[in-house]
């Protein structure tokens, strides 16, 4: 049986029939609702571009809001308040010196996720 959607098919089973414990192992596996709710929104921050073009930046440097507007062509406020979104979901973090404040990235986690959906999209 097959489902028309746009131009793209769906394939389905042509009978019905439940793999019980296939279905238990999903069951123990599958996280807390909560958590998949988490990840969902973690991943709603990687769904920005502007937000990508700033950890691209700070996989290179530690820099400041003002290298950042530079570097992306953008002013220090919309740089500002997409670095408030990265730091509140612990993507980035920041350190004072003198009158600056430095950005850079949490922790190594935030590169693996961005290489591995950029060897996603680059593979045949």
């Amino acid at each position: 049986m097959t489902h028309i959607h746009g131009t793209h098919s769906i394939e389905c089973c042509e009978t019905e029939e439940i793999h019980e414990s296939l279905l238990q192992i999903v069951d123990e596996k599958m996280p807390e609702e909560e958590t998949l709710y988490n990840l969902a929104e973690l991943f709603k921050v990687f769904g920005d571009s502007t937000r990508i073009r700033i950890l691209f930046v700070l996989f290179e440097a530690e820099v400041c809001v003002c290298d950042l507007a530079q570097a992306l062509n953008m002013t220090q406020s919309a740089i500002s308040h997409q670095l408030r979104i990265l730091k509140q979901n612990k993507l980035v973090k920041n350190r004072r010196e003198g009158k600056s404040i430095f950005y850079s990235l949490a922790d190594d986690h935030v590169r693996t996720i961005i290489a591995q959906g950029l060897d996603h999209i680059v593979e045949d």
